[in-house]
């Protein structure tokens, strides 16, 4: 074993480990806020991975796509729906307990298989050359740069509106809407420090 092959030994050591950490801080954690910024870090450990496989568009689109856009789409769904209500016990839980746990047994069971029984041998050719990112690089930044800034305003506006209606507090029918209150969305009153 050379030096770069240990390097990539150890650095899938380091990426697995954290992936599956982070996994297992999706699962675990009580705080589902904490469970979707773990969520993003399983993906940045998977971009990780890819980038070992020499696959690196599959990376740059794991974190555009997923890191960039799925996960924040979830923690924008998490933070303006996340209402506080009281936990009520379902009855018979031990049915759907029941019935993921013989799911994920089936599925675990599978995925063993499928380890077991796939030939795990080296690719004998390693690709060499200019990946595939620098031509996609090369053509959102010259032929496409106009559609890639509208989408990246886009996402912006859709940003800043998201915190404006996170912000703003129930309005009642009976308020009377002046010019400068038409303006003006108001807000949450502010709990103290201290409290």
């Amino acid at each position: 074993m050379n030096i770069a092959q240990g390097v990539q030994f150890v650095s899938f050591i380091i990426l697995s480990a954290l992936m599956l950490g982070s996994a297992l801080g999706v699962v675990l954690l009580g705080n589902i806020v904490y469970s979707a910024f773990l969520l993003g870090g399983v993906f940045i450990s998977m971009a990780g991975i890819y980038i070992l496989l020499n696959a690196d568009f599959v990376s740059a689109a794991q974190v555009l796509i997923y890191v960039g856009a799925v996960n924040v789409l979830i923690l924008f769904a998490i933070m303006l729906v996340n209402k506080k209500e009281d936990f009520v016990p379902a009855k018979n839980s031990w049915i759907g307990k029941a019935l993921t746990g013989g799911v994920c047994a089936g599925l675990f069971a599978l995925l063993s298989a499928v380890a077991v029984v796939t030939p795990w041998q080296p690719p004998t050719e390693v690709a060499t050359g200019e990946g595939s990112l620098v031509p996609l690089a090369k053509h959102f930044f010259t032929d496409f740069l106009l559609p890639f800034e509208l989408a990246s305003v886009l996402l912006l506006m859709a940003m800043i509106g998201a915190i404006v209606l996170a912000r703003r507090e129930f309005i009642p029918d009976t308020t009377e809407m002046t010019e400068k209150s038409a303006l003006t969305l108001p807000e949450r009153p502010r709990e103290l420090a201290g409290k």
